[in-house]
């Protein structure tokens, strides 16, 4: 069975606001809702530094004993009372203020209430006179239509008796110290699809924005990885919580009823069973069900106010005094009809479309479809900013099948040339059949690929070629491991001290001598070898069958083994030489040994590269 959670942030407007205006807190992305968007898309989390588990605190938070109290040095850590056990107590057994390690005590208030019979009558000014505790209470306000109605209002405002919906005008007559403050739903949308996000790389992989104060979560064989159902449920409601954001949620088998349950229910914790979602929403309020106004009055002229009322009712007679969309959220709500959830996606793949009026198969014509959809997503990649690192084309043919290609480049880019090269190399690999009758083109791998910044200077300098055309031509024909440069690292023994990297990747660290163009994987023993010793290069060799006459020769250059490795290179040596034979052949040659101690080599030759 499918498992949803609804997860409702009733004061997320007011709470985001005030998370806002913390000076501790980081500042959020200003400007339009597009922007926010994207930059918090680009990031994929929430760039807050709160983690979901940070564990257990050894410093103790908020209230409790001052370490120099009478009752903190009588007692144990441990035995200590807390408030609730000394709110049980009798008055007259309470520990003072001075006991509980408090320098002052409270006194009485000077001005004593008046007796009720003499109090106002208004509720209206008992409202409005009611001493307000813990900040000025603060509503957020929106113009909708000819007037401006209250869209949000903090738990203090909520208690003064002002409620969304509410006129402006009213809530300001109501308390006159309020804080109203312009509503902004762009700014919530944005944080709920940031939550969304972060949904996304941490609890489950489909999560959905439900607007305007919730997010939908499939929860579909992922709560084992958190130890069950109700430890994922603390789990999101404690990082909420640290994030300043009260919540609740509720996990049940279809989306609507974990969304009436996340808000109605009255818990902040709701867990239904399988197949239990009718029984658990039977006692809910008819506005749990997301119906339309016009059918909650209908309703209630019919004196219908819990749905387990509209159990018994018959479906016919029903919907036509409600409406036929109040019986789909009643199905979709016990599960008798599927609500499908629209996930929000992480980064959306540029894509390029072509449905052919008639079906194609020739290659001419497949490459100018080819060439249509290489300009339209060019178009969309410079938009957003990226460059093409890999590519596919998808042709669906008439009998119902797909032929795929796909390309890779070594550098980001979206150069339209250079890409219709590199498809029409591949066109040879489709198979049309019967006929192609759409093509698409997707860019699944994207880097970022913006403006570089020229020279300053007017004088014409010395650039080198931009290679990556050509390696991307080469591994289109012969492959893209067949292509690579040669790196180094950092050894000493010369067959140790390189590497293959990428053909457009830097090879710094390179030795100042001369190194030779080819270096054997592994050295060549060499033959009959005349040279004098200990410092001379060899006269003449013989190498893989063929004998070479040495005219001209440089060296040595000694190297010695990395001792660290093994005691066998403790004390070896390598002379190198390079030199050049009859014919103008250049090798790269070296002996075992210094040619005076016998510990640092067995005085034997090897050939170990070749110049040019």
């Amino acid at each position: 069975m499918p498992r949803v959670a609804s997860l409702c942030l009733p004061q997320l407007a007011i709470e985001r606001l005030r998370r806002s205006e913390r000076p501790a807190t980081p500042p959020e992305t200003t400007g339009s809702r597009a922007d926010v968007v994207v930059a918090d898309r680009r990031a994929g989390v929430l760039r807050v530094a709160i983690d979901d588990d940070p564990g257990a605190c050894s410093v103790p938070r908020g209230g409790g004993w001052r370490p120099g109290a009478r009752w903190a040095r009588g007692e144990g850590m441990g035995q200590r009372p807390s408030p609730a056990d000394i709110e049980r107590l009798p008055a007259h057994q309470r520990p003072t203020m001075r006991e509980m390690g408090r320098r002052s005590e409270a006194a009485e208030h000077p001005f004593k209430p008046m007796p009720p019979d003499e109090a106002r009558s208004s509720s209206m000014a008992t409202i409005a006179t009611r001493p307000i505790a813990g900040g000025r209470p603060t509503i957020l306000v929106a113009h909708i239509g000819q007037r401006d109605v209250v869209t949000a209002a903090c738990p203090l405002a909520l208690d003064l008796g002002l409620h969304p919906g509410m006129a402006a005008a009213q809530a300001r007559a109501l308390v006159a110290d309020i804080d109203v403050r312009d509503a902004d739903p762009d700014r919530d949308r944005a944080w709920l699809e940031r939550l969304a996000l972060h949904a996304l790389s941490h609890w489950t992989p489909t999560a959905s924005v439900c607007p305007p104060d919730g997010l939908w979560l499939d929860l579909t064989g992922t709560t084992h990885l958190f130890g069950g159902e109700p430890r994922f449920c603390a789990r999101v409601l404690g990082f909420l919580r640290r994030l300043g954001f009260c919540a609740s949620i509720a996990i049940a088998d279809t989306p609507g009823a974990a969304h009436a349950l996340a808000r109605y229910s009255g818990r902040s914790i709701t867990i239904v069973p399988a197949g239990a979602q009718a029984q658990a929403l039977a006692e809910l309020p008819l506005s749990a069900l997301r119906l339309e106004p016009k059918a909650r009055v209908a309703a209630a002229r019919f004196g219908i106010e819990r749905i387990g009322d509209l159990y018994r009712m018959p479906r016919g007679p029903l919907a036509r005094r409600l409406g036929l969309a109040a019986i789909e959220r009643l199905d979709q709500a016990t599960g008798a009809v599927a609500e499908p959830i629209v996930p929000i996606v992480a980064f959306e793949t540029p894509l390029a479309e072509r449905r052919l009026l008639e079906p194609i198969g020739t290659v001419d014509a497949i490459a100018r479809v080819i060439g249509d959809l290489v300009d339209d997503i060019v178009e969309v990649l410079q938009r957003r900013g990226l460059g093409l690192r890999q590519g596919a084309i998808t042709c669906s043919v008439v009998d119902g099948g797909a032929q795929r290609i796909a390309i890779g480049t070594a550098r980001a880019t979206r150069d339209p040339g250079h890409l219709k090269r590199m498809f029409a190399m591949r066109i040879e690999r489709i198979d049309p059949g019967l006929g192609i009758e759409a093509m698409t083109l997707s860019v699944p791998r994207v880097e970022p690929l913006g403006a570089e910044l020229l020279g300053a200077s007017l004088v014409p300098s010395e650039h080198l070629s931009d290679i990556a055309p050509l390696v991307d031509q080469l591994s289109g024909r012969i492959g893209s491991r067949a292509i690579f440069r040669v790196g180094s690292l950092e050894s000493d023994v010369p067959e140790r001290g390189v590497r293959k990297v990428g053909p457009l990747a830097s090879a710094p660290g390179w030795p100042a001598w001369k190194r030779p163009v080819r270096l054997l994987h592994r050295p060549e023993p060499l033959s009959q070898v005349i040279a004098l010793l200990p410092d001379h290069p060899p006269r003449r060799f013989v190498w893989r069958g063929t004998q070479y006459r040495v005219v001209g020769g440089d060296g040595p250059e000694r190297i010695h083994g990395e001792w660290w490795r093994s005691v066998r290179e403790m004390w070896a040596v390598r002379d190198y030489f390079r030199v050049e034979a009859e014919g103008g052949a250049r090798f790269w040659i070296f002996r075992r040994g210094d040619g005076v101690e016998a510990t640092t080599g067995d005085l034997s030759w090897y050939m170990h590269g070749m110049f040019g």
